[in-house]
């Protein structure tokens, strides 16, 4: 007998890859001030650390691994009070002190989400039955109902929203690009109506380029300022009295336009310090594992209808650690039609 013809028999399966789709999660009073200077929709790295949390809860035994997360918003909710262009966060009032006095108020941001989230995973061999996958799908689910999504509490469907609630999956992905292809097709439509949260790094870089050919010294903080502010230029109307310094000269005044829904985004943080022993520093959150001192780190986001992707790589974020630099960041590998074309 030769050794060839021999199988071992401690071969394992290999793994296969799959997402795992919680589908209108409604959530109440999620943290919408997510960095020292944006407010909105929560940061993508509070649906990361979610990823995480949630597969830990899972535990090995489960036989799923998370690596990616994509972000649908059907509905947005901030708690404010509207004034022109001033908005004021709804604020709660602390119970007194033991000494009877008030306790300081903490602004806090609040909002309320209808969210489908993605998430790409990979699932073992023992686990890609259908009954099997079902059970593990509920199992996700029903953990991320005592979870906090984003600082905000999971609440249960209002009555009557859905004639046909849909239910968590967790679907394996063909192999065969036209297949793989196919099955987006059909998922992405059931997002409907919504928006997915993508990157534009591209947008940043090239505001930076057009901002260097007037201003040398401009810097990318420049550019991410100029393309999240709301812009208004003046545009000169001439007349007979244009040379006449005594007559005002007529001007129109124009709102600058930007193509597509574009917004700041903090993506992760950067190192400020460097990697602390584990509880070498008081009041750390976990003094079981290293500390160190960040700052965030920002960068443009898009929201597109989902039945714009092309496939599901483009809908997902995934977190990436750089030791070289101590960057801590969400990586999105979306790229505009239109750019992807022209290269």
């Amino acid at each position: 007998m030769t050794t060839d013809t021999l199988t071992p028999a401690t071969e394992v399966p290999p793994a296969a890859r799959a997402l795992l789709i919680v589908p209108r999660l409604r959530v109440q009073n999620a943290n919408t001030i997510s960095s020292p200077l944006t407010w909105g929709f929560p940061s993508i790295t509070a649906f990361t650390g979610l990823m995480t949390a949630l597969e830990r809860r899972l535990g090995p035994e489960a036989g799923l691994a998370l690596y990616g997360v994509g972000v649908i918003c059907h509905h947005f909710e901030p708690q404010v009070t509207r004034g022109g262009f001033v908005r004021s966060f709804h604020l709660t009032r602390n119970p007194v002190l033991q000494d009877g006095s008030t306790a300081a108020i903490v602004e806090e941001g609040r909002a309320h989400l209808d969210i489908t989230l993605v998430f790409d995973a990979e699932l073992a061999s023992g686990q890609t039955g259908e009954a099997e996958r079902a059970a593990l799908a509920a199992r996700a689910a029903e953990l991320l109902a005592g979870m906090r999504v984003a600082g905000g509490s999971v609440m249960p469907p209002l009555p009557g929203a859905l004639r046909h609630p849909a239910r968590p999956q967790l679907r394996l992905v063909p192999d065969d690009d036209e297949q793989r292809l196919q099955q987006f097709n059909r998922l992405k439509r059931r997002w409907l109506p919504g928006f997915a949260l993508v990157s534009r790094d591209d947008l940043l870089q090239q505001r930076l380029t057009e901002l260097r050919q007037h201003q040398p010294q401009a810097g990318v903080l420049d550019a991410w300022l100029s393309l999240v502010c709301l812009t208004h230029r003046s545009e000169r109307l001439g007349g007979t009295h244009a040379h006449d310094p005594a007559v005002a000269e007529p001007v129109q005044w124009q709102t600058e336009r930007r193509q597509g829904w574009i917004v700041p985004l903090p993506v992760g943080y950067a190192a400020l310090s460097e990697l602390h022993p584990a509880g070498s520093v008081a009041g750390a959150r976990d003094a079981s594992v290293p500390f160190r001192f960040v700052e965030s780190v920002y960068s443009l986001g898009q929201w597109i209808s989902p039945h714009r992707l092309k496939q599901a790589g483009q809908l997902f974020w995934y977190p990436a650690h750089e030791p070289n630099s101590a960057l801590y960041r969400c990586f999105n590998d979306f790229i505009e039609p239109s750019a992807a074309t022209a290269a």
